[in-house]
């Protein structure tokens, strides 16, 4: 069993950044695949970023803004937001797959965290 806790998210103008981080505890990340999804309202969950071993992925949304990575000493995973826009909106979760790999399906993951909200907005 895993479990997940993310932080960092908030209230950002157009433009700025964030630093969401996900505290995972249970077990050892080291060889899991880890996730960032967000979710706006009324809309689908939807992939941002992934990160096996040292490779990663991204949205095409995301991609050259967002960072994901991940500090297997201390079981944390983290999601650097530069240059956000308010179609960013939204609630982010931290999620665990551990078949490993890089994977962009929700259906793919077993664990998630609780969420954090960021909101881009002047």
């Amino acid at each position: 069993q895993v479990q997940l806790v993310e932080s960092g998210g908030g209230l950002v103008q157009p433009g700025g950044s964030l630093n969401l981080s996900c505290a995972a505890s249970g077990r050892t990340l080291i060889t899991y695949t880890m996730g960032w999804f967000r979710q706006a309202p009324g809309k689908e969950r939807e992939f941002v970023a992934t990160i096996f071993w040292s490779r990663t992925s991204y949205a095409d949304s995301v991609k050259g803004r967002f960072t994901i990575s991940k500090d297997n000493a201390k079981n944390m995973v983290y999601l650097q937001m530069n240059s956000l826009k308010p179609e960013d909106t939204a609630v982010y979760y931290c999620a665990v797959d551990p078949r490993g790999s890089l994977r962009s399906k929700t259906y793919e993951y077993d664990y998630w965290g609780q969420g954090t909200q960021v909101t881009v907005s002047s």
